[in-house]
C-alpha cells in the first residue's frame, strides 16, 4: 500500500463570508504525480496555498506525511514541501546562482550564511534543471522558461518531498511547456518527489498525471487516472463547452480537441472516435 504524502478530509475554506472549498477529502500518494484541473474559480489555487501552509486550514483536516499541518513549524514544513507560484518577477533583481541558493534557508544556521554543502546542492539544482550556464546571470534577463527553470532549481535546492506548483506553464510556449513536465517526470522518476501541479491544460494532464482531481465552484467533480476523468461527458459538463475527446496518436491517453462554434457542425461525423 503507498504511504500517503497528503491526506485531506472534509476541508472547506471560505474568504471572509465567501465559500471557495466545500468539504472536500482526497489523498496524493507518496511519488505520485498528481494534477489538479477545473474552471477559472474552481479553488485550485486556494487548494494549493492550503497545503502549502500559506493559507491557515479552519475547516476539516490536513495531513502531511500523516501528520496534522498545524503541528509542523514553518522551518519544519519548509523542509518537506517547496511551493513554485504562478511566475512573478523577484523584486530585486538577483542572479540566478543566488536565486537558487534561497532554497537552502530552511537548512542554514542560526547566522544564515550558505555553507560549502549548501553551494553544492544549489549547483546541482541546477544542473538538474539545465541552468547551470546562467549562474551569474541577472534573473530578469532570462526568458520565461528559464526563470520557471530556475524556479523550480531554488525548490530542488530546499530537498523537499513534495513540490507544489501553481500553473508553471501558463505563460510559455510549447517547447518549454513539454520541457517543464518532462523536467516534473524526471523529479518523480528519479528523486522520488511527489509532485502535486494546478494546470488548466487538460491535454497536459493528460499526458503527465498519475491521477488528476477535477474541481468546479469549490467541489470535487471527479479523481482518478486520465482516462477516467477526461471523458467527454465530464468534459463538457464540468467546462460548459464544445469538444471532442479521442485517443492521443502518441499513447493511451485521452486527447481534448475544442470546437469552435464555426465548425461545430462537424462534431456529428467525428465523435464516434470519442473515449468514454
Amino acid at each position: 500500500m503507498m504511504k500517503k504524502s497528503v491526506d485531506i478530509t472534509n476541508l472547506s475554506f471560505a474568504y471572509r463570508n465567501n465559500p471557495v472549498l466545500n468539504n472536500l477529502s482526497f489523498s496524493v500518494s507518496e511519488g505520485e504525480f498528481f494534477i489538479i484541473i477545473g474552471p477559472n474559480g474552481s479553488g485550485k489555487t486556494t487548494l494549493m496555498k492550503l497545503i502549502s501552509g500559506i493559507l491557515k486550514t479552519k475547516m476539516g483536516e490536513l495531513k502531511v506525511f500523516n501528520q496534522p499541518l498545524k503541528e509542523y513549524t514553518r522551518k519544519e514544513l519548509a523542509k518537506i514541501i517547496a511551493l513554485v507560484p504562478q511566475m512573478a518577477a523577484p523584486d530585486f533583481p538577483f542572479t540566478v546562482t543566488e536565486l537558487v541558493l534561497m532554497g537552502r534557508s530552511p537548512h542554514l544556521n542560526v547566522l544564515g550564511l550558505e555553507q560549502e554543502k549548501d553551494l553544492e546542492i544549489a549547483q546541482n539544482a541546477m544542473a538538474f534543471t539545465e541552468v547551470e550556464h546562467l549562474a551569474h546571470r541577472k534573473i530578469d534577463q532570462l526568458s520565461g522558461g528559464e526563470c520557471q527553470r530556475v524556479f523550480i532549481a531554488r525548490a530542488i535546492c530546499q530537498e523537499p518531498k513534495i513540490i507544489l506548483l501553481d500553473e508553471p506553464t501558463a505563460s510559455l510556449d510549447l517547447a518549454h511547456q513539454v520541457k517543464v513536465m518532462d523536467l516534473m517526470e524526471k523529479l518523480k522518476n528519479e528523486m522520488g518527489f511527489t509532485i502535486i501541479m494546478v494546470s488548466h491544460d487538460v491535454n497536459l494532464a493528460a499526458m503527465y498525471s498519475d491521477r488528476i482531481l477535477m474541481l468546479k465552484a469549490g467541489e470535487i467533480v471527479n479523481i482518478g487516472k486520465p482516462d477516467k476523468i477526461l471523458t467527454l461527458q465530464i468534459l463538457k459538463e464540468t467546462y460548459g463547452c464544445r469538444l471532442l475527446v479521442d485517443e492521443s496518436p502518441v499513447g493511451r491517453f485521452p486527447r481534448i480537441t475544442l470546437v469552435p462554434e464555426k465548425h461545430q457542425y462537424k462534431l456529428g461525423k467525428i465523435e464516434s472516435t470519442k473515449i468514454e
